[in-house]
């Protein structure tokens, strides 16, 4: 009997669902996890084996939560990472991103968390099989199965795409991982030993060469609408395809070599990173395979690729040109051919089925777009691969996220670049250029409202002392230059800057580079065009006050490495953020400060940048050790005479007639003054006796 009873125990013990003894997470990252999954009714503590948080509604799976340092720990721009905690169910849809930590900046000291709150809300039911793409000008018109478009923050463009490449990376490793929908097929690699010379239509006989045909009636008959329902697409001649598209992998041998040659596909296969692989595509027909508007180096937005449920990003190589071909025999012609990189958050694996999507935006009226995706089959003749064993996922080796922001501001780097190389130019030869004073001054005032506009206002290029306490703290942490080519405007001129620090000294920055110092110079000629009464401190206290600011440098850079977050509200002493990043519109307090100093320097010429600037004391400090010292002195300099000093506005030339670089921003009216022989006593004592000389001696009788 005793035994029965003890059975049948055992039995019911079986049949009752228990809870696993699971420690819970701490309090704090339970809370945060609860409202990603409200209807959760239990949070298991981060597994050993995977660093995911198990959430369950009774003993059902809804998902995982996850902070992203433990998948994917990108640095932010202030150099540290953006800690997030992200959850994804079990489809694969995000339900929620949630800021825990981060630096950045123009966040919490300028525009405050407020909206980077509202764009990490924008990922909430997104779906890992969409291709997410910051964009604020594009943002809400995705198209279904597409490209989806999230809103980004113009003041902080660098921090956004980090939070977008965190987001999209680290969930597509626990997708992999854990979510069984996603899971990677084995891997596959090009035959690097099977090639045999093909001509175009061999090829396409064999199956190593796809293509997908979409004819007007089949467009028809998927859209529920003929096509003359659309005003802006043009008449389809006789027999012409909605959709004609010729495909190849172009990085298996047998396809690449024979439609790019031997020495273009070896070229072309050697730039690419472990993982990146090539795909060729081809087009006619009523939609081509891009849009007119497409910009060489992007993403293609029109079609793109899926595989395993994820988007896998097609970005144009821009390699096709008069030196990289296509060049089969036999090759029609085409109006639109492109190099793919595949890559992206998805990754690519030709051993595993795929899919092209065609995506059409088409306008029934100026308010009215309907939109159609079209998709086909990717079918990848195997024999062309073969298995490798993997250990980590395929193919997520990704371009840094700083390669696409390059790419997506060339026109501003070019213009950058141009603007730099002018400048150089000029102060190598700021001898030659002092003969004409009057262009000198045009080009001076020319170059500091480009400073001011496009360097500052437009391309948000001013530097600051957060730049020193980034490199510093990633010196003393462990150096990764990707941090600093987030901001390739800010990396350019930081580059420049101490360059030219040995060269020149640090006025080359100060008086042409600096956009609030162009605004200050501006100030200052407003206050003088005002006829307000310009201050110029006494000697002595001017000595002493240009002290301060490497004192407030010291304490700044010494607060950085005990509380960073203390030392960015501390550099606040610097009215950048307020007057270029948020042009002015910020709490009232920031305001009137960055007002005030201009008004300061209305009366006293640069009055921020004497006494206050810590970025200027610290570019100070490496011009001590310039090579040159460019800016000419004559004997008479200073003894006796004193024209340079008195028209130095900033007080950089001492009594003695010195010029002290660790105060001078190389505006070159000394030099003007220098070459000047109506001003400058040295010049009009030469003439005058060149003039003597001129004067016949008289005879006395």
């Amino acid at each position: 009997m005793a035994v029965a009873r003890t059975l049948m125990l055992l039995i019911a013990s079986m049949l009752v669902p228990v809870s696993p003894l699971q420690a819970e997470p701490a309090p704090e990252i339970q809370a945060r996890i609860q409202q990603l999954f409200p209807k959760a009714t239990r949070i298991d503590d981060k597994r050993a084996d995977y660093p995911v948080y198990p959430v369950y509604q009774l003993n059902e799976l809804l998902g995982y939560a996850y902070e992203s340092r433990d998948i994917s720990d990108l640095p932010g721009y202030s150099g540290k990472p953006i800690s997030l905690l992200v959850g994804i169910d079990v489809d694969g849809h995000f339900t929620g991103v949630q800021v825990m930590d981060h630096h950045e900046p123009v966040f919490l000291h300028g525009l405050g968390e407020g909206p980077l709150f509202d764009f990490v809300d924008q990922y909430r039911g997104r779906s890992l099989t969409e291709h997410i793409v910051v964009n604020g000008r594009k943002a809400g018109s995705d198209g279904e199965g597409g490209v989806v478009y999230v809103d980004g923050i113009t003041s902080a463009t660098v921090s956004v795409i980090i939070i977008n490449d965190t987001v999209l990376s680290s969930a597509l490793k626990v997708a992999r991982d854990q979510l069984e929908a996603f899971a990677q097929a084995p891997a596959a690699q090009p035959r690097a030993d099977l090639f045999e010379p093909l001509t175009w239509q061999q090829m396409l006989e064999r199956g190593y060469l796809g293509h997908w045909r979409l004819s007007v009636e089949e467009a028809e008959s998927r859209l529920g609408n003929a096509l003359d329902a659309y005003p802006e697409l043009p008449e389809p001649a006789p027999g012409e395809a909605v959709i004609d598209i010729y495909y190849g992998y172009a990085s298996a041998p047998m396809i690449g070599r024979n439609l790019l040659g031997d020495e273009a596909f070896a070229r072309l296969t050697e730039n690419l990173k472990s993982g990146e692989q090539m795909l060729a595509v081809m087009s006619n027909g009523l939609f081509t395979h891009v849009a007119d508007d497409f910009r060489p180096g992007s993403v293609a937005e029109r079609l793109s690729l899926e595989q395993s449920n994820l988007a896998v990003e097609l970005r144009d190589m821009n390699r096709l040109d008069s030196d990289t071909r296509l060049r089969a025999d036999g090759l029609p012609e085409f109006e639109q051919a492109h190099l793919f990189k595949m890559g992206g958050s998805g990754g690519f694996n030709p051993g595993a089925d795929a899919s092209l999507v065609m995506n059409l935006a088409l306008p029934r009226n100026h308010l009215s777009v309907d939109r159609a995706s079209f998709r086909t089959d990717l079918n990848l003749p195997q024999e062309l691969f073969e298995r490798v064993a993997v250990t980590a996922p395929v193919a997520q080796n990704r371009l840094p996220a700083w390669v696409g922001l390059w790419r997506e501001r060339w026109l501003r780097v070019t213009i950058l670049v141009a603007s730099l190389v002018v400048l150089t130019v000029c102060f190598a030869r700021q001898r030659h250029y002092s003969r004409y004073p009057k262009r000198l001054h045009r080009f001076r005032w020319g170059f500091l409202f480009f400073t001011l506009f496009f360097i500052g206002f437009y391309a948000q290029g001013q530097l600051s002392v957060v730049n020193i306490f980034t490199l510093l703290l990633s010196l003393h942490d462990g150096f990764e230059i990707g941090t600093f080519l987030l901001d390739p405007v800010i990396f350019i001129l930081w580059t420049f800057t101490f360059i030219t620090l040995f060269i020149w000294g640090r006025g080359l920055f100060c008086g042409w580079l600096c956009p609030f110092g162009a605004m200050q110079e501006m100030a200052s000629w407003l206050g003088k065009t005002l006829r307000v009464r310009q201050r110029r401190v006494p000697e002595a206290w001017h000595r002493r006050l240009i002290h301060l600011k490497y004192l407030i440098l010291v304490g700044l850079v010494g607060t950085s490495f005990h509380s960073l977050t203390l030392a960015e509200q501390l550099a606040e002493v610097e009215p950048f953020k307020t007057s270029l990043t948020l042009y002015f519109w910020r709490y009232w307090p920031f305001v009137v400060y960055a007002v005030g100093l201009l008004v300061a320097g209305m009366v006293v010429h640069k009055f921020f940048c004497r006494y206050l600037c810590p970025l200027g004391a610290g570019l100070a400090v490496l011009g001590k050790f310039r090579l040159f010292s460019w800016l000419t002195r004559v004997k008479l300099c200073g003894q006796p005479c004193q024209v340079c000093k008195h028209h130095c506005e900033i007080n950089a030339i001492r009594t003695d007639g010195r010029i002290d670089y660790n105060e001078c921003i190389q505006c070159l009216e000394c030099v003007v003054i220098l070459r000047d022989d109506t001003r400058c006593v040295d010049g009009l004592i030469r003439k005058k006796r060149q003039r003597r000389a001129r004067i016949p001696a008289v005879n006395v009788a």
